[in-house]
């Protein structure tokens, strides 16, 4: 192990980064008379209701997602049409929009008393409600579909491009019509692609807390927080998260597998030829029917969700707080900031450490660290908050709790928790880029230690910790759960403050933070964009 880290430092990072699922894990430890009546008392009445609107959601959702990742994916891959270029990179956008903006401007455009029902009723003579409620669950399946389908699409995209292409050539050139050919090559190839998406997808939806909380769904991370902030119970509010932790954990094991599964996809597909299989031309209305497969998720994800905000941002451009949108922008870009540089430079010191000394306490905390983004905020968040309380209860007169919830080292420890596996997938992808003869070379120069990662490793990983810390910084802006609860006295940021302005009913207000978070989140699509076509 290097010097400058010793594996106490290991052990304590990792202890960092685990601690709210250890918390969580002890808890079961910890059930007095209290919390067993209360989660009996749940299990008779709201857990059934949890636990079917959950299973219907995450259902629905992952074969939506499954479903229109895959056509996209499919359309701009295997056939040629008028556009297709432009549909590549285009496809991404909705991966700027946070599901919950979207929620909010589907809401305020198609509620009773949106401008659409309005004008209905007014040109029509129309009573009543013209469409049925927005905010219910298939509100909610329509919002998640249009917003995560690009998890899908990048991964079934790529295994198409990648993996099928030689196949597919020579299924052709034995006579296989291109209905087979799809059915028989390309799909099964990319059948393991869409399986990690799907996953990918529905941890995002179990995550989620805006959308079931604006649109008053009872799903398992609403009934986190109603356990805790409204049963004040946190023992029962642990236990729930518990069972949502476990759920993550199962679909984190199978996109695991999916992803085995697509290695070994690419292996059979890199032992063809060297021939590609070309796009096949599409006409009239067949190209048509392409150029739509590609257009609606674009318009339904992106271009609606922005032209339906952009509506009462206008209207309302004289009554906006200005003044405090500057100050909502500052808080958002300084934790952000601060959350970003230090993720990556956690994930810079990992990376260095498994590349150089990769022994098995090395490989334990980088997969240990790996793990944080499939843990749920609200997850996070009973889990931080939990040794607090015990602390407290064991010694009254410390200030733990303070530091934890009236300043930002808890806001920025449950960003980290979250968050630094994003910033260390983009350095460890550089480094895989990094000849290892490079650092044999440094070394018989006597180069060594520090000296490695800063003369030899940091010029060749600009660009990658320059990544990571763009992704890092997007997410904590856009993070909302952990943010609600743990953000520090009078430090609103943007996305809190889009999320109590539209549970106000003040979508006017909300529209500029939550486009402001749109505009943000646009940086990581370009730069994806950008990767992809280098490719």
């Amino acid at each position: 192990m290097p010097r400058w880290l010793p594996p106490f430092l290991l052990i304590a990072l990792a202890l960092l980064l685990t601690l709210p699922v250890l918390a969580l894990a002890a808890s079961w430890l910890q059930l007095d008379a209290v919390a067993l009546d209360i989660l009996r008392e749940m299990a008779r009445t709201v857990l059934p209701e949890y636990t079917a609107t959950t299973l219907v959601l995450c259902l629905s959702v992952g074969l939506g997602v499954a479903v229109v990742g895959m056509a996209t994916a499919s359309a701009v891959t295997l056939f040629q049409f008028p556009g297709r270029r432009h549909f590549e990179w285009a496809l991404l956008l909705p991966l700027a929009m946070p599901a919950y903006v979207v929620a909010y401007a589907y809401t305020d455009f198609l509620q009773f008393s949106g401008p659409l029902q309005v004008w209905l009723r007014e040109t029509f003579e129309l009573r009543g409600r013209v469409f049925p409620e927005v905010r219910n669950t298939p509100g909610a399946v329509w919002v998640f579909i249009f917003s995560l389908y690009p998890y899908v699409y990048l991964l079934a995209r790529t295994a198409l491009a990648e993996r099928a292409a030689q196949l597919m050539e020579a299924a052709r050139l034995l006579g296989a019509p291109l209905s087979r050919r799809i059915r028989e090559v390309a799909l099964p190839l990319a059948r393991p692609a869409v399986a990690a998406g799907v996953a990918l997808a529905l941890m995002e939806t179990l995550a989620d807390f805006g959308v079931a909380s604006y649109f008053g769904i009872q799903t398992f991370t609403a009934g986190v927080y109603k356990a805790w902030l409204v049963m004040d119970n946190r023992l029962a509010a642990a236990q729930m998260a518990t069972v949502l932790l476990a759920t993550v954990g199962l679909l984190l094991w199978l996109e695991h597998r999916a992803q085995r599964r697509m290695r070994f996809a690419a292996l059979r597909g890199q032992r063809g030829g060297s021939a590609e299989a070309q796009p096949v031309p599409l006409h009239g209305a067949r190209a048509l029917l392409a150029v739509l497969v590609c257009v609606l998720p674009i318009v339904f994800g992106f271009v609606l969700p922005v032209l339906f905000m952009l509506r009462p941002l206008i209207g309302g451009w004289d009554e906006l707080p200005w003044d405090m949108f500057v100050q909502w922008s500052k808080n958002s870009v300084w934790l952000a900031g601060l959350s970003a540089l230090l993720a990556t430079t956690l994930a810079l010191a990992l990376a260095f450490a498994l590349r150089t000394r990769p022994g098995p306490l090395t490989r334990g905390v980088v997969q240990l660290t790996g793990l944080g983004y499939a843990v749920p905020g609200a997850v996070i968040v009973v889990g931080i908050l939990l040794p607090v309380g015990w602390v407290q209860a064991v010694r009254p007169e410390t200030s733990v709790g303070y530091w934890i919830t009236a300043t930002v080292l808890g806001i920025v420890w449950a960003y980290l928790v979250r968050f630094t596996a994003v910033a260390l997938q983009s350095v460890q992808s550089g480094y895989a880029r990094v000849p290892a003869s490079l650092d044999d070379s440094a070394r018989m120069l006597g180069t060594t230690g520090l000296g490695l990662a800063w003369r030899v490793h940091a010029p060749l990983l600009k660009r990658s910790t320059a990544a990571a810390a763009l992704l890092v910084f997007v997410d904590v802006m856009k993070e909302l759960p952990a943010t609600l609860v743990l953000r520090p006295f009078n430090s609103d940021t943007l996305a809190v403050v889009a999320y109590q302005l539209a549970r106000d009913e003040r979508l006017g207000e909300a529209a500029l933070p939550a486009l402001t978070l749109v505009l943000v989140g646009l940086w990581p699509v370009i730069l994806l964009s950008r990767t992809l076509r280098q490719r």
